[in-house]
């Protein structure tokens, strides 16, 4: 495996410094980079499946056989796929999507997905063992937050959610969450395939970072006494953690990258 696909590789990062990116992320950047012909297949497979088994699609033919992960892609550039695009829905916030229902649905119960622009269709991964399988749904247009808009909203949301856990005495209940707080803007570092706007891999990195805190700030709730002031701390880390699956959408879906 390549330096360069390790860094993105699920469960292959040994550097601490370096993030391992979403599994979507990961193939809406490098399938992209690979349809516009700026990576080949074998970096593809290095950076996608990583340390897992193996990757497929499936549904590409109603009852057609599963097809290999680089088949499956062959099979949408012939379709007319331009791109593939990342999607990070929640239950009632459907980022990313652009329906029909059952394709959000699925996605929302996933919690991610690519969008594959020109094809019409769109891709869920589901996991069995070490293996993931990418089921193929019929997919719409969909709305996009821009690279420029989703920055702004993140470096906005980070300011809100450090005053709130501040006034909240997050360094007491969660000293960790402070330090990853006060670190989002020199940390760890994500790394992208060539045709990636070095503006989104560095925004797909702190999009990482503030999901991340997020996760951990809601691990525990340290010190709460009632189930008030727990709803008090996750109201305070809502702004942060949308922020951060906007700036990841953004950076993970080349229909609104900033030109090369």
């Amino acid at each position: 495996m390549t330096a360069r696909a390790a860094g993105v590789a699920s469960g292959a990062v040994t550097d601490p410094s370096v993030l391992a990116a979403p599994v979507s992320l990961r193939l809406a950047w490098w399938g992209t980079s690979w349809l516009r012909g700026a990576v080949v297949p074998d970096l593809v497979l290095d950076a996608v499946i990583g340390d897992e088994a193996t990757h497929a699609v499936a549904g590409l033919d109603e009852g057609g056989p599963t097809e290999t992960l680089l088949g499956g892609l062959a099979r949408l550039r012939a379709a007319g796929a331009t791109g593939l695009g990342l999607a990070l829905p929640r239950e009632g916030d459907p980022l990313g999507l652009g329906g029909p229902a059952g394709f959000n649905a699925a996605a929302i119960e996933a919690g991610e997905a690519v969008v594959v622009a020109g094809a019409g269709v769109g891709l869920v991964p589901g996991a069995t063992g070490a293996a993931t399988t990418w089921v193929v749904h019929p997919a719409g247009r969909r709305q996009l937050p821009d690279v420029g808009e989703a920055d702004r909203g993140l470096r906005a949301a980070l300011i809100e959610t450090a005053t709130s856990l501040a006034a909240l005495d997050v360094a007491r209940w969660r000293p960790e969450v402070a330090d990853r707080l006060m670190d989002l803007r020199h940390g760890p570092r994500l790394t992208g395939p060539d045709g990636v706007p070095a503006r989104c891999v560095e925004l797909a990195a702190r999009g990482v970072q503030a999901v991340d805190i997020v996760d951990l700030a809601l691990e525990d709730h340290g010190g709460a006494v009632s189930a008030a002031e727990i709803l008090v701390r996750e109201e305070a880390l809502r702004p942060l953690e949308r922020a951060g699956r906007r700036a990841l959408v953004a950076a993970g879906s080349p229909e609104v990258w900033p030109p090369a």
